[in-house]
């Protein structure tokens, strides 16, 4: 069950509140047993909007339950006993404040300082990463016109919860909180929380795919970009100013302590150079990742990859990920696989024709690779899937070994060029006629024009006398050890 706490104090919830009442049909319920300012009274429950889809449904949550309390939502202390079982995640429906105009915004809530605004000082609620990307796709997909979609960095409480919660707000003045279309944008990002498959972890919750993020202005356009385009999580984020209330971290060792258990990351993003930070991050087993890390990673196993860049090199260095998955091992469900130096001649070569098919085939059949030139020229060596024992698995397109299926796709890319390929024991051999400017000076052809005509396939005339290409041709081959 997803719980949606809504303030009688903040006229752009109740809005919210509203429109989340009127687009669908929920069952008004009473609750004597706690007062109606702290959530009791009158509740409303909704069940499973998506209970009719059998596929969506699978892992939906089941339906919501609305309860409305009288304090700001920064003051209010932990809604969840209100609830009459124990949510999932909390949604927080409330105002922006600030001078940014119509904004859809939404964040965690936290105090790296005192708390000026509600929770506690070093303080923070668990954060619910999913339950975030979720509400930016729907805010981007709902925003009425001249709406702005944003995340921003972890600020004021309520921050002693028992459950991860998320404030989902309507920005950014007056004119917005009384928008109905601007209210009716967040009450549908939320409703549609069950049909996104929304959930407080990124990925496997025994290891989500989670960034804890330091540095960078309020509004996060690094750590939005990471929510949008990648296939991980943004926990909590200490923007610049945040950064500044914490002050330094080992002088406050139980705050930055506490902001990673609460984000439940393993890595952290940082923008800026904060060397102090990075230290105590390290000194935490928290590994420090950029964004290109973020992005490369992307969906795959997080033991593959640490697994990958111990044996070839680290992202950062150039690792790259092909599309060949390794075989599990029975044993201890690893990924295995073997590494391989990658035929150096003939990959060059292939990339000097054409450098997008020579790539597309090296990620086409290995697991990782390493490249040069800031990742965008495959070189050094490969992982290629590989089965248990000696037994090699077949190339699913190729029916072959991997590696002898890479070497047969990097020798079509040289057809483009040659006139022949040949697949030996060891080599690739490559044949091309080619134009022989010493053969045609023989035969009397001047430099210049006539030259350029031969040597691109065309005949030319020399004192009445024709002379083919084929006539002034000579055969050359290339070897490529493989």
């Amino acid at each position: 069950m997803i719980g949606i706490v809504v303030s009688r104090a903040d006229r752009a919830s109740t809005h919210i509140a509203e429109r989340l009442l009127a687009r669908a049909e929920w069952t008004e319920r009473t609750d004597s047993s706690r007062a109606d300012a702290d959530g009791g009274g009158t509740y409303h429950t909704l069940a499973d909007p998506v209970a009719d889809d059998t596929d969506a449904a699978e892992d939906a949550v089941r339906g919501f339950e609305l309860r409305t309390v009288d304090e700001l939502h920064i003051h209010v202390d932990d809604p969840t006993p209100a609830f009459s079982e124990h949510p999932e995640y909390l949604v927080f429906v409330s105002r922006h404040s600030g001078d940014t105009g119509p904004l859809l915004t939404c964040h965690f809530t936290g105090n790296f300082g005192d708390a000026e605004y509600g929770g506690e000082s070093g303080s923070f609620a668990p954060a619910c990463p999913g339950v975030q990307r979720a509400l930016v796709a729907g805010f981007d997909e709902h925003a009425p016109d001249g709406y702005d979609v944003a995340i921003e960095g972890t600020h004021h409480g309520p921050t002693d919860l028992a459950t991860p919660a998320v404030f989902a707000e309507l920005g950014s003045d007056d004119e917005q909180w009384d928008d109905p279309d601007g209210a009716d944008a967040v009450a549908r990002a939320v409703l549609d929380l069950p049909a996104r498959r929304a959930s407080v972890a990124v990925g496997d919750p025994a290891r989500p795919r989670h960034v804890v993020g330091f540095g960078g202005g309020h509004y996060a356009p690094r750590f939005e970009r990471v929510v949008r385009e990648t296939e991980w999580g943004v926990g909590h984020i200490a923007s610049d100013w945040q950064l500044e209330e914490l002050g330094h971290p080992e002088e406050h060792p139980d705050v930055l302590d506490a902001v990673i258990r609460a984000s439940d990351a393993d890595f952290a993003l940082v923008e800026g150079e904060y060397p102090v930070l990075r230290e105590a991050l390290v000194d935490r087993d928290v590994r420090i990742v950029g964004e290109s890390w973020v992005r490369a990673v992307g969906d795959r196993p997080l033991d593959l990859v640490a697994s990958l860049e111990a044996d070839l090199s680290a992202v950062d260095e150039g690792l790259r990920f092909g599309a060949a998955a390794g075989s599990r091992d029975p044993d201890d469900g690893a990924d295995t696989y073997r590494v391989v130096d990658l035929p150096a001649d003939l990959l060059a070569e292939a990339q000097g024709i054409d450098a997008d098919a020579a790539r597309a085939a090296v990620e086409r059949h290995t697991v990782g690779f390493e490249t040069e030139q800031a990742g965008t020229r495959a070189a050094g060596r490969a992982a290629l899937p590989t089965a248990h024992g000696d037994e090699l698995p077949t190339d699913a397109d190729a029916g072959t070994d991997p590696y002898d299926a890479l070497v047969a796709d990097l020798a079509a890319v040289l057809a483009e060029k040659y006139d022949e390929i040949v697949r030996e024991e060891g080599a690739v051999r490559a044949r091309i006629e080619s134009f022989d400017p010493e053969r045609a000076a023989t035969l009397g052809v001047p430099e210049g024009p006539k030259f350029g005509a031969l040597s691109a396939g065309e005949p030319v005339e020399v004192d009445g006398e024709t002379i083919r290409p084929e006539t002034v041709a000579r055969e050359r081959e290339e070897v490529f050890s493989v």
